[in-house]
């Protein structure tokens, strides 16, 4: 069991591991793909103290590095859900679980809501993950729509156990097998009566039985049930932290301005909260 899961590897994410890690506490780092960061797409940046003219993968480079040589441990995975034990926290990554006394959110911003008819079949065709749901499907037709960039190897997977996969995007996928047909579109629904039948793409309709939407990361909410919210963006006091206790949160995900030195400084105060927090626990445990 770690002291302090982080969810999220950007600016406010290994900030916060950096600041726990200075206090002593264990770390681990759960986050997607580098491509899905949003500080990897910018090209360059001109506003963080200290650092102008540097691009996006630069700068993130160099938080990366110096959170590893800080020691803290680094896990890539999509975190499906947390749930909240007495003094601890379950998280779902992918099939697997890690555990941990504390978190902190650093999802960044869940750009796309749910499509049309995904949260009616959740659970009856729809799934999140799939090593976790891919051997239910084997020799049957599914859709993987593709939102992340680790959507194609997961494709690929679901390929290689049997299934029979069509791959949706907006845009051409890197690294999908040839053999996978690829369907480009962007406005999709999930059709179905009890279970899927079919997805919808661009008024086209391609049958199946399963559809497995791959986002970068879940939107805060559907991670953690009871997570208070404020408009779009989770609700934290001047300590980062969240109505739910052990919970803290900062970066994009807490709100505007969406720039990297509010994400760095949140993660700071988020970090050092957690570990605070960590310290109680084991004092009075």
């Amino acid at each position: 069991m770690y002291d302090i899961a982080v969810i999220g590897g950007g600016p406010a994410g290994l900030s916060a591991a950096v600041q726990a890690r200075a206090r002593g506490r264990s770390v681990v780092v759960i986050g997607g793909d580098v491509r899905d960061n949003a500080l990897y797409k910018t090209e360059r940046i001109d506003n963080y103290l200290g650092f102008t003219g540097v691009t996006g993968p630069e700068l993130l480079e160099r938080f990366e590095a110096h959170a590893r040589a800080m020691g803290a441990e680094r896990r890539e995975g999509r975190v499906l859900s947390v749930m909240p034990m007495e003094n601890m926290f379950y998280l779902a990554v992918g099939s697997e679980v890690e555990q941990a006394r504390a978190v902190v959110l650093a999802t960044g911003v869940v750009q796309a809501g749910k499509l049309p008819g995904e949260a009616e079949h959740l659970g009856a065709g729809v799934s999140y993950c799939a090593t976790c749901d891919g051997m239910l499907y084997r020799s049957r037709q599914v859709v993987v729509v593709g939102r992340s960039a680790d959507a194609p190897r997961e494709a690929n997977y679901l390929k290689e156990i049997g299934c029979q996969v069509t791959y949706v995007s907006p845009r051409q996928p890197e690294g999908l097998r040839p053999d996978i047909p690829f369907v480009q579109a962007g406005k999709l629904r999930v059709l179905g009566d009890r279970t899927v039948e079919a997805v919808q793409a661009d008024g086209g309709t391609i049958p199946c039985e399963g559809v497995f939407i791959l986002r970068p990361s879940m939107a805060p909410a559907e991670l953690l049930p009871g997570l208070e919210l404020e408009g779009n963006y989770i609700r934290v006091d001047r300590s980062m932290a969240t109505n739910v206790p052990g919970v803290f949160a900062a970066g994009d995900c807490t709100g505007l301005p969406l720039q990297v030195s509010k994400a760095v400084g949140e993660g700071q105060v988020a970090g050092h909260r957690a570990a605070e927090y960590v310290d109680t626990l084991i004092q009075t445990g």
